[in-house]
Formats: structure tokens, C-alpha cells, sequence
């Protein structure tokens, strides 16, 4: 049994840094595309982001592959993968319920974060990051790591998802991650001045927490961060395309 969950933990870590390498690359080669010359004096930083990010992707491969080898063999969980066990508009609610409790854990951690003692032990690697990059979204040290390995592992125990659902959720946190930090705005304005998306986080509220610090904590949603007073708006750095 050692052996097998050493082998899940192992295969599980090397799909995390293989699908950030794709995505993160993706990203950036698009960004290459739409904002030439935007990477070109960065290259030391983003070597530094991507070694950082590779070891956060042992960090949140060890426990996912450990719960999906449970999972798989063992039912430690409540994931399931017949649609007919729930009804089907429990699916996006379920969707919904990840999303939240992520986004909720997300911003308390990223403020106790923003404490001076934890600031300087672990999240100011993050924030070297200056600009951030598209490489940028797991360029953590590995305390800060942890915090955002343990959430999702912890969600399938006591929150009902199916396969496909999770599958999503960890889609949308691995593209909100990256286009958050990529140096600009890919959304464009009619989405991120709707009323949708003054409730959204994207690249240009994001950036204003990379450039002010003491704001803008959120991942997903700005509902903690307008309901905590700590919501200060949009960067002025870059505006979202006219289109």
C-alpha cells in the first residue's frame, strides 16, 4: 500500500508541473503574441518563478495524489462519478460551494500572510515577483505552498462533487491563477466594468494587491474583500482592451 500511494503522490506531482509548464507557457506565448516585448528584461525573474513553482507542484501533488489514490481505491471520499447520485443541478451548485469555500480560505491565509513575520518568512517570495508574470501564479515558498495545497484535498471530504465538477474547479483555479498575474488585462472592459464583473477578480484588480499590498486579497470573488473594507478597485498600470 506504501508503495502505491508513493506512486499516486509521485504521478499526481508530475501532472501538476507538467500542467503548469503547459498553461503557464501557453499564457505567456500568448502574452508574447498580444503584448510583445512585455517578458523580454524578465528572464531572470521568470527562471525564479518557475523553479519556485515547480517545488510548490511536489507540495500540491503529495497530498492530491494521496487523496486520489483514496479515492480510487479506498472511497475516503465523498467524490462521485455517477451524475445520477445527485440531482442534476447540484452539479454547478457544488461548483459554486468549491469556488466559495476556496476563495474564502484563499483570502483569510493571504492576509495572515501579509502579516510582517509571515510576509518576510514565506510570501515575499511571492511578491519578488515585480511585475508578476505568467509564471508567476505558483512561484511560492513552500509554507505558503502548503496553505494552498490542503484546501481542495480537504473540500472532497466533506462537500459531495462529482469527478467532472472537481475537474472544473481545478481548471478555473489553474486559469485564474495565471491570467491574474500576466501583466495584463485579457477580459475585456464591457466584462470587468459589468456588473458580473465588479464582483470578478481579474488582472487588473489583482495587480493593484501586487502594487499596494494591503488590498485587493481575493481569488476568485471580491466579496471578501469589499464586505473587510481591504477592496481598493482596478489598477491604473493597464486598462482592459477596448473591445
Amino acid at each position: 500500500m506504501l508503495l502505491a500511494i508513493t506512486t499516486a503522490a509521485i504521478l499526481m506531482t508530475a501532472i501538476v508541473a507538467v500542467r503548469y509548464v503547459i498553461t503557464s507557457g501557453f499564457f505567456a506565448w500568448a502574452t508574447s503574441r498580444v503584448r510583445p516585448g512585455l517578458y523580454d528584461a524578465m528572464g531572470g525573474q521568470i527562471r525564479t518563478e518557475i523553479g519556485w513553482s515547480l517545488l510548490s507542484a511536489a507540495i500540491y501533488g503529495v497530498p492530491a495524489g494521496i487523496v486520489a489514490w483514496g479515492w480510487r481505491h479506498q472511497g475516503w471520499t465523498v467524490v462521485y462519478s455517477d451524475l445520477s447520485e445527485y440531482p442534476l443541478w447540484y452539479a454547478p451548485l457544488s461548483l459554486l460551494l468549491y469556488l466559495l469555500a476556496h476563495d474564502t480560505w484563499f483570502y483569510w491565509t493571504h492576509r495572515w500572510m501579509h502579516q510582517p513575520k509571515w510576509f518576510k518568512r514565506a510570501h515575499a517570495v511571492h511578491h519578488a515577483s515585480r511585475p508578476p508574470t505568467a509564471w508567476a501564479a505558483m512561484s511560492f515558498h513552500p509554507i505558503e505552498a502548503l496553505t494552498g495545497a490542503v484546501v481542495i484535498p480537504f473540500l472532497v471530504f466533506v462537500i459531495p462533487v462529482h469527478v467532472g465538477v472537481l475537474g472544473g474547479v481545478l481548471a478555473i483555479m489553474t486559469i485564474m491563477g495565471i491570467t491574474n498575474h500576466m501583466g495584463w488585462e485579457m477580459f475585456p472592459r464591457a466584462l470587468v466594468h459589468s456588473r458580473l464583473g465588479n464582483w470578478l477578480i481579474t488582472a487588473s484588480h489583482h495587480q493593484k494587491h501586487h502594487e499596494a499590498y494591503s488590498c485587493n486579497y481575493g481569488l476568485y470573488f471580491r466579496f471578501w474583500d469589499r464586505l473587510c473594507g481591504t477592496d481598493r478597485g482596478l489598477s491604473g498600470a493597464f486598462l482592459p482592451q477596448d473591445r
